[in-house]
């Protein structure tokens, strides 16, 4: 009986490990990646009006959702401020396809470290059911991401929630 508690204490730790840790996924073809603490399957490809690829891909971990949208652009466009207009623009439309009904306003200005085409912006929005959200959206001209996390309720903004959101990686970055 001890050695059976004992394996049930190991591996009930091991899955504790499991969730909790950062893997990177490859966004289906776009050669673009991602890094989840949860495993969010096969990303799913559709069509915009314009005809760019869309992929989405979301999974629950920790009583969180953990999402993302990832477009490559059909007609690539320039970078810098002209990209993050077109970032707000795409963050405007979500707004709208998620039911929100409050944000904070978008923080823009966030770059990434090893890719100086790449700029972002973040946003804390609430839902028409109450949810709160955290989302970051990023941009090089050639892609849009929107990497976001929400709860049924409060979100409590925490380190593992922000290390997902800055683990998008463009395919130029590769």
């Amino acid at each position: 009986m001890k050695k059976f508690i004992i394996i049930l204490i190991i591996l009930m730790g091991y899955n504790c490990l499991q969730a909790q840790s950062l893997k990177k996924y490859d966004i289906g073809s776009s050669g673009c990646k991602a890094y989840f603490f949860c495993n969010p399957g096969e990303f799913e490809l559709s069509y915009s009006a314009d005809s760019s690829k869309v992929y989405t891909a979301e999974c629950k971990a920790d009583s969180l959702s953990w999402g993302l949208i990832c477009v490559a652009l059909k007609e690539p466009g320039s970078i810098g401020p002209e990209a993050e207009d077109v970032l707000a623009s795409y963050l405007d439309y979500l707004k709208t396809a998620f039911n929100i009904v409050s944000s904070a306003g978008y923080g823009k200005g966030h770059t990434m470290t090893n890719y100086a085409d790449a700029r972002g912006m973040i946003d804390y929005w609430k839902d028409k059911d109450g949810d709160e959200w955290k989302i970051k959206g990023w941009t090089d001209g050639k892609f849009i991401a929107v990497m976001y996390v929400y709860a049924k309720g409060k979100l409590d903004e925490t380190n593992k929630v922000n290390l997902f959101l800055d683990g998008f990686r463009f395919k130029s970055m590769q």
